[in-house]
């Protein structure tokens, strides 16, 4: 599956660096933040500036090995269809960040499980991640380890962690039927 959308609700770190780990464990692959006031992911460009100026043929192909990374810029994602539709159509491997459901492809929810059974409900499938606890997943879906407080700030630094275990782990997500 090339394109997946990862959805965290309840985790606002979880939510910023998931995508980025998905993407690593992919090998190539583009990261595309569709929630307007996201992170400022460090990027040579946005979301916005290619809506608006419209993509280049570099921008739609990887031009080498390794992840890009395209913060959002203050564009929704319904004014950004086009572009996104393009770059899932020209990369190996597309991740989008959103906080709902887009129409563009599967939505992967990530839910930190927590103990005393915090997890809100259990969904039909998704990518449970554990916090630090051994704690039950409430529902189908790949259990992700804890990931090494290394791996953490790599992502958050802007670096690849290539031998975490934690984005070892999120290479299951891509093998899990999604729709």
């Amino acid at each position: 599956m090339p394109a997946l959308s990862i959805q965290c609700e309840a985790d606002g770190v979880l939510g910023t660096i998931a995508p980025l780990a998905l993407a690593v464990s992919a090998g190539t692959a583009i990261v595309v933040d569709l929630e307007p006031t996201g992170p400022h992911y460090p990027s040579n460009s946005s979301l916005a500036a290619l809506v608006s100026e419209g993509p280049r043929r570099t921008d739609l192909t990887p031009a080498r090995r390794g992840v890009a990374v395209l913060r959002n810029g203050g564009v929704s994602p319904e004014a950004a269809g086009e572009v996104v539709e393009a770059l899932i159509a020209g990369w190996p491997h597309v991740v989008l960040r959103s906080r709902s459901r887009v129409a563009f492809c599967p939505t992967v929810p990530v839910v930190p499980l927590l103990p005393g059974g915090l997890v809100a409900r259990a969904h039909h499938r998704a990518v449970y991640q554990q916090m630090g606890w051994r704690e039950q997943a409430p529902g189908p879906g790949p259990v992700l380890p804890t990931p090494s407080r290394a791996t953490v700030k790599a992502l958050c630094e802007g670096r690849l962690p290539l031998g975490s275990r934690w984005v070892r782990a999120w290479q299951r997500v891509w093998e899990t039927p999604w729709a």
